[in-house]
């Protein structure tokens, strides 16, 4: 038999080739998946890296990378907690720097925005059963941080933020507003269910996943905003005012909400402040000095010169902060002592929301003719008395006296008039000024939320 070599060698070579691309395709295909699998992208749901996902948009929501360039030169100053007296920055007379803005806004949706997306769609009670809870958590805190971006900005994006597509389109503060109260009935009627349990753990760092704790930050939350809109909306404010507090909101300092700020998410101010580019504003020395209020000592650090708690009025040009010998830092009060130590930073936590605010936010909605839960006045003793025990004043006298008290703001040495003629001491004629006025010194060191609120009361009083 003749054997043709030429055609059994093409047979071999075929026969080869074959075999070695079947070894080859197995051989890929017991790793196409691995292979073929964005190692960027979540693929299945672990608990543990959704946490420190949600852990980092819970810092990034009040520590917005650049905190000094997003609030400490533009809110902090502009509801003149603090004036400037860095003689390069000019914020301080509503100078837009556009650099600066840039930061915070690129940090809110590069960053927080980015995160709690993540988190939202890996938690879809839908898509992924067992997670609802998380999921609750993170649709609340998206309501706050979004509430301070449209505060902050005016229209946002919103709806469409992470579409996937070339452009995301903005949408107004009415319907971004409206859509909180949803967001919020939604994400407590599953913490409602789950009373006594726990979300997140200890990768929440404000309440430790404590759930009962969220849904009394969320009743105050719905408060804070109903009130915010009240203004423009007074119907659909005061049921939504009502409603939160016939859910329940805080009512006790151990319901304040602070961030636990840890050597991984260090506080912004102590990194800051040591720059010596701040102190105390007029209006604050004009408001604590004619008060005597004993916050005084926690807020601000004595001035180096004489002892003396003394502070700067806003606004000043570059040239007058550059020659008046007055103006020197030494003569004027730098923040209090928790933001002197830089070491600080790895411990000193943010505050969020506190009790106090869900007082004052009542006293406002009972003088509004809302119910809520008592008297104007009884809500306006009980701000002052949580916001006085927040920073350590527990002495009951010393608060009583307080509360009772008719000192009035006073002149100081940088503005010839007091910012305000009204006392502590609680009057019907002038309560809402009194309100407001305690609210200011209850909401600091949080200048975003105090410039927001300055803005919604302005034609008040």
């Amino acid at each position: 038999m003749r054997i043709d070599i030429m055609k059994t060698y093409k047979m071999l070579n075929i026969t080869y080739v074959s075999l070695l691309m079947s070894i080859m395709f197995l051989g890929c295909t017991d790793d196409f998946e691995e292979i073929n699998t964005d190692p960027l992208v979540l693929t299945e749901l672990d608990a543990s890296l959704i946490g420190n996902i949600y852990a980092r948009a819970q810092y990034r929501g009040f520590d917005i990378n650049y905190h000094q360039v997003s609030q400490n030169v533009f809110a902090d100053h502009y509801c003149q907690y603090y004036a400037n007296t860095q003689n390069a920055f000019p914020s301080d007379r509503y100078v837009l720097v556009g650099g600066w803005l840039n930061f915070a806004w690129r940090a809110f949706y590069e960053n927080i925005a980015g995160n709690l997306s993540i988190v939202l769609e890996a938690t879809d009670p839908v898509e992924n059963p067992g997670f609802e809870t998380l999921h609750a958590l993170a649709q609340i805190w998206r309501v706050i941080v979004y509430e301070r971006t449209t505060n902050k900005w005016g229209p946002i994006p919103y709806f469409s933020v992470n579409n996937a597509e070339a452009s995301v389109p903005y949408d107004s503060e009415r319907d971004i507003y409206m859509s909180f109260f949803e967001t919020l009935d939604g994400a407590l009627a599953i913490l409602n269910q789950n009373q006594g349990g726990n979300a997140f753990g200890g990768h929440d760092q404000i309440y430790g996943g404590d759930i009962d704790q969220w849904i009394r930050f969320a009743n105050t939350l719905r408060l804070r905003i109903a009130m915010r809109i009240s203004a423009v909306e007074p119907a659909i404010a005061q049921d939504e005012a009502e409603k939160a507090v016939l859910a329940g909101v805080m009512t006790d300092n151990s319901h304040d909400a602070n961030f636990q700020t840890t050597p991984n998410s260090t506080h912004g101010m102590n990194r800051y402040t040591p720059w010596n580019e701040f102190r105390m504003s007029a209006t604050m020395e004009s408001v604590l000095n004619g008060y005597d209020d004993p916050r005084k000592v926690h807020f601000f650090t004595p001035s180096v010169t004489d002892g003396a708690f003394r502070g700067l009025r806003n606004g000043y040009e570059i040239v007058d902060l550059q020659g008046l010998p007055e103006l020197d830092v030494n003569n004027l009060s730098a923040i209090g002592p928790r933001w002197q130590d830089v070491a600080a930073k790895d411990f000193n936590p943010y505050e969020i929301m506190q009790s106090a605010e869900a007082y004052f936010l009542r006293a406002e909605g009972a003088l509004n003719g809302w119910d809520m839960g008592g008297t104007a006045e009884e809500f306006y003793n009980m701000g002052i008395e949580k916001s006085l025990i927040h920073w350590g004043i527990s002495d009951a006298g010393v608060i009583a006296a307080y509360q009772q008290s008719s000192k009035v703001p006073v002149a100081t040495h940088d503005a010839p008039a007091p910012v305000s003629t009204v006392p502590v001491k609680y009057d019907a004629a002038t309560a809402l000024e009194q309100i407001h006025t305690q609210k200011w010194l209850g909401l600091f060191p949080d200048g975003w939320e105090a410039w927001a609120e300055q803005r919604r009361t302005k034609d008040m009083t």
